[in-house]
């Protein structure tokens, strides 16, 4: 007979775990809790796998259509993962000390969309084997070889900028080497802050530069800043102007969630004000590019710029959308003290900041690929399979699982004490 388990034993052992001085929900409450998400993830695991035991005919992609729902949500976790290096930027390096009660946050966010979006990575490209190939046999001519070897150094940085959150656990810091370990990495962090910094700065604007030099494809393609497209500079300061934002919802997500106060005030000001700057910015260099490339870069290559909108459903709503409803609104409501002080307009205008990267993200993706650039052609459709959402959905259940692990056995909020 297989002997019961001794549940009050378990529960004692899982309140050793928990730091001092924060309460946290019973131990069934939270096995409750993360039951659906564990359930989810082996759902897009079983999924995965057949994409990488059977072969990609189980996406609905093709030679034509290579780019679809992967790696648009791609792009958008890695955009939005953008507020862990841009958080450590401003913490270590421009010295806004009231981002500590965010930078673990911060980290961990960071560690689930890069993590999972290298995974997601390995499964589209179909053949892990080989995976080695892009390290051992780069194309030094591709973006897409930079962006690999960032992304994967980057990765490599936010595992060791990990490492002093783990470390902080209750349990762990009882044993003198680790703490020691702990204590010296911390002294070092901005150096991993700036070399991040540096890392997703190329990676981010070179996923960017890849549409732009797209000359098939005039409906991304720019012209060049120096060796670089616009579009390069504007993938930067939207993950940039993004990442702070994102890292004022998912706080203010779990408040919510766990009933407690985790942040003061002044940490949500600043995400805010540094968010609405930023993204002030980029619409208006985004304007400007879009003027540009309407009146002369469009033209210039035989398309008048308004033929990519005469298609449905990619009419010029949509442009107007990621400008001005998901960029200059919430923008302006960022950056003015008077409505970001509203902490519903605050959040309300960060998750539409969230919605307008999103957005900008499936335009590059989905409908510079699906618009005909010759006469004869036809609108290209594509429509996901359930390999390919159940996939990602893996993805979603794992950061969730990530961060609620941390949230409950590490000290993500070091304010929460204080708060509590």
């Amino acid at each position: 007979m297989t002997p019961a388990i001794n549940f009050p034993l378990l529960a004692r052992a899982d309140r050793a775990w928990i730091n001092r001085g924060v309460r946290r929900c019973s131990l069934p409450q939270f096995l409750a809790w993360i039951t659906p998400w564990v359930l989810l993830f082996c759902f897009g695991a079983y999924a995965a796998y057949l994409c990488l035991a059977e072969g990609l005919f189980h996406t609905n992609m093709d030679n034509r259509f290579a780019f679809g729902l992967w790696i648009f949500l791609d792009l958008t976790v890695i955009a939005l993962g953008a507020g862990a290096f841009f958080t450590g930027f401003l913490l270590y390096v421009m010295r806004f000390q009231e981002l500590k009660a965010v930078i673990n946050s911060a980290v961990v966010i960071g560690l689930v969309c890069y993590s999972g979006a290298v995974v997601v990575l390995a499964v589209d490209v179909g053949q892990p084997l080989r995976a080695w190939f892009t390290f051992w046999h780069p194309n030094v001519h591709s973006m897409l070889t930079e962006v690999t070897f960032c992304i994967t150094l980057y990765l490599t940085v936010l595992l060791i900028e990990y490492v002093p959150v783990l470390l902080k656990n209750r349990q762990l810091r009882r044993i003198p080497s680790y703490a020691v370990f702990e204590f010296q990495l911390h002294k070092v962090m901005v150096v991993f802050a700036l070399l991040g910094t540096c890392l997703s700065f190329f990676h981010q604007g070179s996923l960017g530069g890849l549409y732009g030099v797209l000359r098939g494809r005039p409906f991304a393609f720019r012209e060049g800043l120096a060796i670089w497209p616009s579009t390069f500079f504007l993938f930067v300061l939207s993950a940039a102007a993004v990442g702070p934002a994102f890292i004022a919802l998912t706080t203010w997500t779990a408040e919510k969630l766990s009933g407690k106060r985790l942040v003061s005030a002044n940490v949500y000001d600043t995400l805010a004000r540094i968010s609405g700057i930023m993204l002030l910015i980029y619409v208006a260099l985004k304007s400007v590019d879009t003027i540009i490339w309407i009146n002369s870069t469009a033209p210039g290559r035989g398309f008048p710029a308004h033929r990519f909108y005469e298609t449905q459903p990619f009419g010029t709503w949509m442009l107007m959308a990621e400008i001005v409803l998901l960029g200059l609104v919430p923008g302006f409501l960022l950056w003015s003290a008077r409505w970001r002080a509203k902490r519903a307009v605050l959040i309300g205008a960060a998750a539409l900041a969230c919605a307008g990267v999103t957005l900008n993200r499936f335009v590059l993706t989905i409908q510079t690929l699906a618009l005909p650039t010759l006469p004869f052609d036809r609108l290209l459709t594509y429509v996901p399979s359930w390999q390919e959402v159940a996939t990602f959905l893996a993805v979603v259940a794992y950061g969730v699982l990530v961060f609620s692990f941390s949230f409950r056995y590490l000290n993500l909020f070091p304010q929460e004490r204080d708060l509590s």
